[in-house]
């Protein structure tokens, strides 16, 4: 890395729109930073794609990022983090952070009684990767682990503060409160927007960890040790979005889940 490293965009991925809940909470840990954020929406979902494909279309698209010349990237999607960032990681000369590790330390951190939940997509619960990791950390933990495959198009749906939306998370959750979990991981980067009504579910006393948070902390604390972080004082940066596909309902999601109105979205191609 050069000099003007630290003036280089972040890159960050994702399947679709669910990983700008990741790049809210960057803009709002990182203002200064530019942000470039690919949406793989002509190849969603990845949730019920083999490994090898999840790893070659991330293979793909950090191609695509590395010539946009970014200095660092998010892996802002459960299902590319549990299949393919060992990979990235390897490969790469930058820093490539996933959602999955941060998530699963700041759960450890959380946990008084050692119950951990973890609600996700049916690919990032099958997957194993946060059951997996939870246990090589600390092996007494105990852990719930739910599948949710109908979060996904409810939040799509702004069915936020809806009276189904809360039965049926009554129903995901249920397990979890039997098991008397006292954390609980939001494993999917859709779940920060229903962060509030899982709250009213499961009572104050449990602690949600959003894996959007812990990824854009991780992502500072790995920028400043490299030497990348933009300067304090610097102007405010600028979130570039681009996507593979451009769907009509993608620029109301995108606003919604960025929490912030988006000038154009770039549709681009990749592999």
């Amino acid at each position: 890395m050069n000099a003007s490293a630290s003036e280089q965009p972040i890159g960050a991925f994702d399947s679709g729109v669910g990983g700008l809940t990741v790049v809210r909470a960057m803009r709002e840990l990182l203002p200064a930073e530019d942000i470039l954020y690919l949406g793989d929406t002509a190849r969603v979902p990845y949730g019920n794609k083999s490994p090898d494909t999840i790893i070659r279309y991330s293979r793909e698209i950090m191609v695509y990022l590395r010539a946009k010349s970014v200095k660092a990237v998010v892996v802002a999607c459960n299902t590319a983090s549990a299949h393919a960032l060992s990979i990235l990681q390897k490969e790469s000369d930058i820093p490539v952070i996933g959602v999955i590790a941060p998530g699963v330390e700041a759960a450890l951190a959380a946990t008084r009684n050692g119950r951990v939940g973890i609600i996700g997509t049916q690919g990032t619960i099958q997957s194993d990767a946060y059951q997996s990791l939870l246990r090589q950390s600390n092996p007494g933990v105990v852990i719930t682990a739910v599948a949710a495959p109908l979060l996904v198009s409810l939040v799509e749906e702004d069915w936020l503060a809806h009276p189904a939306t809360q039965l049926i998370l009554e129903e995901y959750l249920a397990p979890m409160k039997a098991a008397r979990v006292d954390t609980v991981v939001l494993a999917c980067t859709h779940y920060p927007l229903l962060k509030l009504l899982a709250q009213r579910v499961l009572g104050s006393e449990v602690t949600l960890v959003d894996s959007a948070q812990n990824a854009a902390a991780a992502l500072a604390r790995n920028l400043a040790v490299a030497g990348l972080s933009r300067p304090a004082g610097h102007p405010s940066g600028e979130t570039t979005i681009c996507s593979t596909d451009v769907p009509a309902q993608f620029s109301r999601l995108a606003e919604r889940f960025l929490g912030e109105k988006i000038k154009a979205i770039q549709q681009v191609s990749v592999g």
